[in-house]
Formats: C-alpha cells, structure tokens, sequence
C-alpha cells in the first residue's frame, strides 16, 4: 500500500511536508513502516483542494488534510479498512463524497500527457520514472532510429511549441538539425514570468526526468552534446529536484559520454534567471545566459542558426520537452489523433482568479472556455456572475460571454482577439473593471519592458498613462480613440513578441467592453466599483439606524450624524477607505 502526498510548492506552502512526516510516524508507531510506502509525489493538480493525500491501490482521495489528520488516517483506512469521509471531495451538486478522483468533476475531462507523471511518483526517484516507461524513448532513439527518423515523428505527431508562438516543434528540430557546426546547444526555457502561471514549475517539480529525457532526444534529433535549462532562480524547489534528477541520471549513465553504452554524448547545465519576463522570448533569453543584457534581436538569424555563443540552438520551454517521450513510445499518430485539425495533442493551463476551482489542468486542444470554467473549474466564486477569462496572460485578451463555446487552439485565440500563450488563464467576475485590468496587464508590461526599442518602450509606458487617467475620470474620447491608435502601433512596430502582444489586453477590453469605457469617460463612473477615484460612498437615509458605527471606523471622521439618526458622509473629505462600508451591518452604504 502507498500513501501519496502532495510535494509542490503549493501543498508545502500548506504543510504537506509535516503531513508527511506525521504519516511516517503513526506508521512506525504501528510497525507498519514496511507494509506501508509513504511517496513525497509533485502536483496534482487540484489546488483548490490541497493538500492532498491519494490512497493507492484503492484510489482513495483525501482532500485539504492537516497534518493532524495523520493519525486518523492510518488508524481509520490503513488499520481498520473505513475510508476517512470528512476528507474525501464533497461533491458540490449531490453533496455526496467522491473518494477516486476518476468521478470528480475536476479531473472527468483531462487527458494527462505532459502532466503524466505528476501526482504519481516521487520526482526525486529516478527508478520510479523508469517503472513509468521513463527513458525507453531516449533507448530506442539512439539505438534504433537515426536522428532523421526521430524528427520525422515530431512533426508527424503536430506537436507545436507549448510556449506561446506554437511554431511547428519538428521543424524547429529539423533546421537545428540542418546547421553546420562543430557545438550545437538544446536550450530548455524555465522562465515561466506569467502573472498567475505555474505550470512549467509544476512539471519539473512534479516529473523532472521527463525534461532531461526529451531534452537528450532533441539532442541526438539536432546532433548537439550540451544541454542548458535556464530557469528562474524564484523556482527553489524545482531547481533541487532537477539537480538531483540530473546527478541520478549521470549515475545511471543517461546522461555524459557513451549513454547507454553508444557514441551519443550529452550533458546538461542549469542557467538561473533574475525574473526578467522579456527573458521569456528566445533571443533575449540566451543573452542572458551569456551573461549579457536580456534583450531580443532582429530575427532572422533564428537561434537554430546562430544562438548561444553564436552556435545553432534549439529552444523549447518545458511543456513542449515533456510531450517528447509519450509521442517517441506511443508514436505521432496516437498524438495527433488527440486535439484539432492545426492543434495536436493537449495543453496545461493554470487556472486561477475567481473559480472555485483553482489548479493545474491539462485538456485536449479544442476543449472549450466554458468546460474549463464551469465543468472542470466548477464555475465562478461566491455564485457571482462570469465577465471575461484573460489566456495568455499579459500578452493575451480578455475573452468574454460569447467566447465560451470557443473550442481552445491556437488558431480559435487568436482570431477571438487572445492567444494561448504559456497557458496562463485568469478569470474575472462581475466585481472586476475591465479598463483597471487592462492597466494591472500594462502596467507589468512597462515594468517588464526591457526598453530596447522606442514602441515598447516609451508607446506602452503612453498607453499605461492613458488608462490611469481614465480610471481616475479625466478621459476623454479622444484618449479612446488613442488607445486604439497606439495599440495598432504598437504591434505592428516593436522588435518582440513582448512589444507586439502587449496591446492585446486593452484592444480586447475595447472590443468587448467598450460600454465600460464609456461609462468612465462619460458619465464619470465606474461600473464595478473598483476604481476608487470614481468611487462615492452614500448614505441611505432610511436604511441608516443612526448605530454610530461606521463614523466611529472612519479614519478621517468624514462622517456626521446624531446617535439613533441618520448619518451622512462629507465626500470632500471622504477618501474612500471602504472602513464604512464593511462595518455597516444594515447596508445602509452605498457605492454610486
């Protein structure tokens, strides 16, 4: 029997590493530590619900566990053979406990490829990823197909780059491979800088072996014996896991001179980042391992011709190097059979904002918004009301109502106004301003901006200033008709896709959510009451019972009245703190 609990990022911010230690002791205090296996395992994906702690081999799945309950699961399931169901998933529409994750809701319509093995195995175990088929790829690679061979399965398979262009992987392979050199690199992109994006930590947290394998394949592919992975330094426990999956499989000799026992030579290094999200884009991510500035350049020349020190390298993130295994043993026709007709296979995307579901998922391409949203992420928080979902996280859209029967591929995003981007997707209800998301998104992108080229540089740090003077009521109509302009500009004209997509948030909330615009630069007023500039707390003269209460929290005593009647609120004092508002228990304050 195995006990497998939860040892991303998350969960250990949630104390599955004592959950864990506690398992081992009532264990060992049962003398059942030989009978019983207690796995440190990566991610399952289900957030919303963790920690969490999978039974095996009956499949029980025990939700937002404590490290207290470590003893009453031992004594109840492991001893007594009684499942522990205040801990199993209640499901929210029979109000019934679901104890395998294979009949709930989050899991139904996920097909796990990239995400295989997370959740399953302990990542810092290299024999467990081998009782999962792992490195059988790299074996019948290098001993039974030519280099040619290998990148004609690739671009069979359809398997397009999972880090936002989606160029073709299989043709990325093949020109590397075509460029003369006597060094070639295989560069893995672990600079995951999305805000609300976790999905490319999670597998090297959770499947780190499934990297170097694809990425000693790629090698063999392109015919290159180096190996960086530039990942950020903000990823602590995915560099530990993938320092010690890298010595396991040096040990093993899967990685270094003469892998198993042939002439194919590779080995891999790891490079850190500071956190530059312009590091994300190619170019300007090998400057950065070379130690230079990270800026992007003109391309062409394309990294597979000239990349870094100037040799042919090939650049693929995470999620992309993991789908690399299951296509080389299942073969490019079951992939492509999974997916649609331009968009193979599946994608992660970390599901986040206002759903009740937070998590990790991975869903064939075509799956639509609305599954996403109200049948895996189990619908919007608190009963409210969904507005938009941002993919592609500050480089995509805002996709709205009319987009949730919109089956997710590359082509679909895009021409919805969004892209797929890394896989990054917030969702927003009807409490959010559309025009404030749109500056939160421009403003990281000034912030990011490596300000190499005038359009990103000194254009959006212009777009920015236009939304915040919008959002405190001093737009005009003209200021909406410059947004527009500037954004055209913008993206026709900036040296890199960071410069190029980042007008997508505002030309999106312009197309979809005009009406909100308006209402901030005409009537001065904004229509989710997030904008505090347009704010203006109101008393309710009839509602008002006169308790005092919200006077006696306001920090700049804006607020008058006798006890027992009606107050009122000075709004040229007013700075709109809110404090009134949460201490008011008669909803007598307003917000207009």
């Amino acid at each position: 029997m195995h006990l497998l609990v939860c040892g991303g990022t998350g969960c250990r911010a949630s104390e599955s590493s004592a959950i864990l230690d506690n398992l081992k002791s009532v264990l060992e205090e049962n003398n059942l530590e030989n009978e019983v296996q207690v796995v440190k395992t990566g991610c399952f994906g289900f957030c919303e619900k963790g920690p969490i702690v999978k039974v095996l081999p009956d499949n029980t799945f025990y939700t937002q566990v404590k490290p207290e309950d470590a003893k009453e699961i031992v004594n109840e399931h492991i001893i007594k053979g009684r499942k522990v169901n205040r801990l199993l998933y209640l499901n929210p529409e029979s109000k019934e406990h679901v104890s395998d994750s294979k009949h709930m809701g989050f899991y139904k319509k996920q097909i796990r490829i990239a995400l295989r093995n997370c959740g399953f195995i302990n990542p810092e175990n290299i024999d467990e990823y081998i009782s999962r088929d792992g490195y059988e790829a790299l074996a019948k690679c290098i001993t039974e197909m030519t280099p040619a061979q290998v990148i004609d399965v690739i671009k069979r398979s359809g398997l397009r780059g999972r880090g936002g262009a989606g160029f073709p992987t299989g043709l990325k392979w093949e020109i590397a491979s075509k460029s003369v050199a006597d060094q070639k690199y295989v560069v893995c992109n672990a600079d995951e800088g999305d805000p609300g994006a976790f999905m490319d930590r999670s597998v090297l947290e959770g499947d780190p072996h499934s990297v170097i394998e694809a990425m000693a394949i790629c090698g063999y592919s392109i015919g290159a014996s180096k190996g960086l992975v530039y990942i950020r330094a903000e990823y602590p426990l995915a560099i530990e896991r993938l320092k010690i999956a890298i010595g396991q499989a040096r040990e093993y000799g899967l990685l270094g001179e003469k892998i198993l026992g042939t002439d194919f030579a590779f080995d891999l290094e790891l490079r850190y980042g500071a956190g530059a999200f312009v590091c994300g884009e190619e170019t300007a991510l090998i400057h950065s391992m070379e130690g230079l500035r990270g800026e992007p350049t003109v391309k062409p020349p394309f990294p597979a011709e000239r990349g870094y020190l100037g040799k042919p390298s090939n650049v693929n993130n995470v999620e992309t190097f993991a789908n690399i295994p299951v296509i080389i043993n299942k073969g490019p026709e079951w992939f492509s059979s999974i997916g649609t007709e331009k968009s193979k296979g599946t994608k992660v995307f970390a599901l986040a904002g206002k759903i009740n579901n937070v998590g990790l998922i991975e869903v064939p391409m075509g799956t639509t918004l609305r599954e996403i949203i109200f049948e895996i992420g189990g619908g919007i928080k608190d009963g409210k009301k969904f507005k938009a979902v941002q993919t592609g996280g500050p480089s995509g859209g805002c996709l709205t109502e009319k987009h949730l029967d919109t089956p997710i591929d590359y082509d679909n995003l895009i021409a919805s106004g969004s892209m797929m981007g890394s896989g990054g997707m917030i969702v927003m209800d009807e409490d959010d301003c559309m025009v404030s998301i749109a500056k939160y998104y421009l403003d990281f992108t000034v912030e990011e901006s490596c300000g190499k080229c005038t359009p990103c540089r000194v254009g959006n740090k212009r777009l920015y200033e236009t939304l915040d003077k919008i959002c405190h009521g001093n737009g005009t109509m003209e200021d909406l008709d410059k947004l527009r302009n500037l954004s055209n500009v913008i993206r026709d004209t900036s040296l890199c896709g960071l410069g190029q997509t980042s007008p997508n948030p505002v030309l999106s909330t312009l197309d979809n959510f005009y009406h909100e615009y308006l209402a901030h630069v005409k009537d001065h007023k904004c229509p989710a009451g997030q904008c505090k500039a347009l704010m203006q707390y109101t008393i309710n003269p009839e509602a008002c019972v006169g308790c005092t209460a919200c006077a006696r929290v306001c920090p700049v005593n804006a607020i008058s009245g006798e006890r027992k009647k009606p107050h009122f609120i000075d709004t040229t004092v007013c700075i709109k703190c809110g404090a009134c508002f949460e201490k008011c228990k008669f909803d007598a304050i307003y917000i207009n």
